[in-house]
């Protein structure tokens, strides 16, 4: 829904994620198949940028053994289905890593400016992306043989590259007053108050679980002579450094913050390829075999078991988890409550943001979303645009929440069940329409508003 608005940045995140989902909307006609489908094509991208990276320190055997660990790790598979700003970065932290590795080494001056493009862009995704770059800058000032290029004009002109591409968002995150740092500030206070103080270390391990049992299986783990020709040390240090330093820093910092436990996704790329650096000297026939069996195994038994699950909890368990939502028929009934008041189109839903969320997605009309109700949440909309347009306000029952009383007032309100469930009752959803020409909405002026005015 912040997709069709196509704007920088809101007050949460950058906006790169809402552009794809709206680009793959725009060439499908669908708001279905392709989210999930996006999806997995991050994810995909990640494993052949990890294959690159480790092929190029480990040879090709190593590195096909290095990505058949990835499956077995939970970030690249349970939560995979939610296409979201951890998984739009995660090809970009996969892509900075390979970038950066060939640019130290001297590959060419082809290989800054893409690190530069590489690095601007993935901010887009997600901020946290910075923390690699960090990680990255430290190991080039810390690295002779990276640092002697330095002399050279290409990482300056790289890093001129990233600076373009980059000044936009920083630009507009100064507009909006930085909403995002104070977002993640108040998320930041949520998750202390409501998160145990070991609680995101507990889920990266619980994420990790299946990796390890996978390293156990393999065969990699037993005694051997020590190689003839070990891994450059050079190498090493790289792959601890950015594959393991950036997790292995968010879970210390964990203790004394709240962080959110998706925050590691795009961070554990790497492990199998630390793995096989290390261990890459007893990988043999048997080993590989070993790691094709496990990484064919856990795509299946997580696909079908994630499929199964979401079945059984909407139909039969009666747990309503989003995907159990009906959301084409809200979308429906929403446009057919609006034009049966106003024949103009719908241009905007609100109330409550999640019900508003699923009556603007597959509407023909393609609403705009009013999160929250907030003009700071949604520049989007203004007073000027309610007035001119209208609203449709949603929630979840037919009583009125408290925080919506004062924009229904008096309207007249629609209670429409849904099925959505075998075994459990419909869900009841209600709807009020505010025509075009209300006077005395309950909004505080916009900032464009008190600027027009001053």
């Amino acid at each position: 829904m912040w997709g069709r608005e196509w704007v920088l940045l809101t007050y949460k995140h950058p906006q790169l994620p809402g552009w794809l989902l709206e680009t793959s909307h725009l060439l499908t006609g669908s708001f279905r198949w392709p989210q999930y489908l996006l999806s997995q094509l991050t994810v995909t991208t990640t494993f052949v940028l990890v294959y690159l990276l480790a092929r190029d320190m480990l040879g090709p055997r190593r590195a096909i053994a290095a990505v058949l660990f990835m499956p077995s790790i939970y970030f690249f598979g349970w939560p995979t289905v939610q296409f979201n700003h951890d998984y739009a970065q995660m090809p970009f932290w996969a892509a900075i890593c390979w970038l950066l590795w060939r640019a130290g080494r001297g590959d060419g001056p082809g290989w800054w400016l893409a690190l530069g493009l590489v690095s601007g862009v993935g901010l887009y995704a997600k901020f946290s992306t910075g923390l690699l770059l960090a990680f990255g800058a430290l190991w080039l000032l810390s690295d002779a043989r990276a640092r002697s290029r330095l002399a050279t004009p290409w990482p300056w002109l790289g890093l001129a590259v990233f600076v373009a591409v980059a000044a936009p968002l920083a630009i507009e995150l100064y507009r909006i007053d930085f909403l995002p740092l104070t977002y993640f500030a108040d998320r930041d206070q949520w998750v202390s108050a409501h998160r145990a103080r070991l609680y995101y270390i507990g889920v990266q391990m619980a994420g990790l679980a299946g990796f390890f049992v996978v390293l156990a299986i393999s065969g990699l783990l037993r005694r051997s002579p020590a190689p003839e020709t070990p891994v450059e040390r050079r190498i090493l240090v790289y792959l601890v450094w950015m594959g393991l330093g950036p997790p292995a820093l968010i879970m210390v910092a964990s203790l004394f913050t709240g962080t959110g436990e998706a925050w590691g996704a795009p961070m554990y790329n790497l492990v199998g390829v630390v793995v096989l650096a290390f261990f890459g000297h007893r990988l043999g026939v048997a080993e590989m075999r070993r790691l094709v069996v496990c990484a064919l195994f856990f795509i299946v038994a997580v696909s079908s078991a994630y499929a199964a699950l979401r079945w059984t909890g909407c139909n039969l368990r009666g747990r309503m988890d989003a995907v159990c939502w009906p959301a084409r028929p809200i979308s429906q009934e929403a446009e057919a409550v609006w034009h049966a008041v106003v024949p103009g189109r719908l241009d905007i839903v609100g109330g409550d943001t999640n019900l508003a969320m699923l009556a603007g997605l597959n509407a023909s009309d393609k609403p705009s979303i009013f999160t929250d109700l907030n003009t700071r949440f949604a520049p989007w909309i203004t007073r000027q645009r309610l007035y001119d347009n209208g609203m449709l306000l949603i929630w979840r029952g037919p009583e009125v929440p408290s925080q919506l009383r004062a924009w229904v007032g008096d309207l007249p309100v629609k209670t429409v069940p849904f099925n959505w469930s075998l075994k459990a009752p419909p869900v009841l959803v209600s709807f009020a329409v505010i025509p075009p020409g209300t006077r005395h909405l309950p909004l505080p002026l916009d900032s464009r508003t008190r600027h027009a005015r001053d």
